[in-house]
């Protein structure tokens, strides 16, 4: 009796690692930053989904577009109108790798440098995105972090002549999420 007791714990035990291969959140949270001479520019979304799979690394971020909030009004209706043309292109996505993957212990709560490399979907224009970032396993838990650079001409968000000295062809991005696991 003993014995299946330990089997049956051992089973549940397996069963419950396994369901944690894939990690989940839909609210994560998207910054942006373009350092200008006449004024910086930032927004942030809060409603960022993202799921992971720690047994094969693969990652993806998917964010509506609309969702950017600014501080001016004015400068969110530009960015959605006019930038990055929300109601044509209404998502941005990211869909990648970890490359480093095997260098993570989930089992172990600590701090963990990652390499990503993935796609990167905005406008309408995929591009290949390489970033640095940090997965934190805490208490069932994963916090990731990343900062990376990207260009609006590669995207073919057009900046207009009249404005181009207000906005900064450089954007700073950074990405949180806290992933819980992903149950079926």
């Amino acid at each position: 009796m003993k014995k299946i007791f330990v089997i049956t714990c051992l089973s549940l035990a397996a069963i419950a690692l396994k369901a944690q291969d894939k990690f989940f959140t839909k609210s994560g949270t998207i910054k942006f930053f373009s350092k200008a001479p006449l004024e910086n520019i930032e927004a942030s979304n809060k409603a960022v989904t993202c799921v992971f799979d720690t047994k094969t690394g693969a990652i993806q971020f998917a964010v509506l577009m609309k969702g950017f909030e600014f501080a001016k009004a004015l400068m969110q209706d530009h960015f959605n109108e006019n930038y990055v043309e929300s109601d044509k292109y209404p998502r941005g996505e990211f869909k990648g790798q970890i490359e480093n993957i095997l260098a993570i212990d989930f089992a172990s709560d600590a701090t963990y440098s990652v390499d990503v490399k993935g796609q990167l979907t905005i406008h309408g224009i995929t591009k290949d995105v390489r970033a640095k970032g940090n997965i934190v396993v805490q208490g069932g838990k994963l916090v990731t972090s990343s900062d990376f650079t990207i260009l609006l001409s590669d995207f073919q968000i057009k900046i207009p002549s009249l404005v181009e000295r207000n906005i900064n062809n450089n954007i700073s991005i950074n990405v949180d999420c806290t992933l819980e696991p992903l149950h079926s």
